[in-house]
């Protein structure tokens, strides 16, 4: 059974012409829209420029959404769409390459650097210098990996709205959310991994102790 959405009220006054309940969901969701904006097209201008187009989309066709999925979701996609543009402007061409590449077909990669974690996984995701190592880390991954990773793992949008609001298939995102998750652990590793538990290249293993 489908949650019921924490918004719907507001939206619903929205709908009818309440301005003030459209602020009270503008202030809610400015900040994460912000942050999703900034980690797409990487600049604090461009991401300001995202966040108002997004709300000006979304008051304009606030009366067309038919609520079969959360506000948030639907604000998620409006968003993604307006920082795409962004992306394709900057680069003056007309639309960022999000089709199929053999990278999406061929075998997963092989982590270089694998080994546990020193502390609990979800104790150290909790933690504020996590976040902030994820940012780093996201800054590193090619971008059509680290955009499926966004709307799929950050902002929670399953993986069928998630190719949706991309443009591609269901199992292109699924690949390159694997990917993405892949090339994270990996750079999220070499900091969190117990270099003394590390697990050694395969050759390492013809002799007793990896010597």
């Amino acid at each position: 059974m489908k949650a019921p959405d924490p918004d719907a009220e507001m939206v619903r006054a929205a709908r009818t012409g309440d301005f003030a309940a459209f602020e009270k969901l503008v202030r809610k969701y400015e900040g994460p829209i912000y942050t999703l904006a900034r980690r797409i097209v990487r600049d604090r201008h461009d991401a300001e420029e995202v966040v108002q187009e997004t709300f000006l989309s979304a008051i304009e066709h606030l009366k067309g959404f038919r609520e079969e999925a959360k506000f948030h979701t639907w604000l998620v996609r409006i968003a993604t769409n307006h920082a795409l543009r962004v992306l394709r402007r900057r680069r003056s061409r007309p639309a960022v390459s999000l089709d199929a590449g053999p990278d999406d077909e061929g075998p997963l990669p092989h982590p270089e650097f694998i080994a546990e974690w020193r502390d609990d996984p979800q104790r150290i995701i909790r933690q504020r210098e996590t976040r902030r190592l994820l940012d780093e880390a996201l800054e590193q991954v090619d971008e059509k990996y680290r955009l499926v990773f966004l709307l799929r793992d950050v902002e929670g949008l399953s993986t069928e709205q998630a190719a949706r609001a991309l443009g591609i298939s269901v199992a292109n995102a699924k690949v390159r959310l694997m990917r993405a998750r892949l090339m994270l652990r990996e750079l999220l590793t070499r900091h969190f991994g117990d270099e003394r538990r590390r697990l050694r290249p395969d050759h390492d293993h013809d002799a007793p102790g990896g010597v």
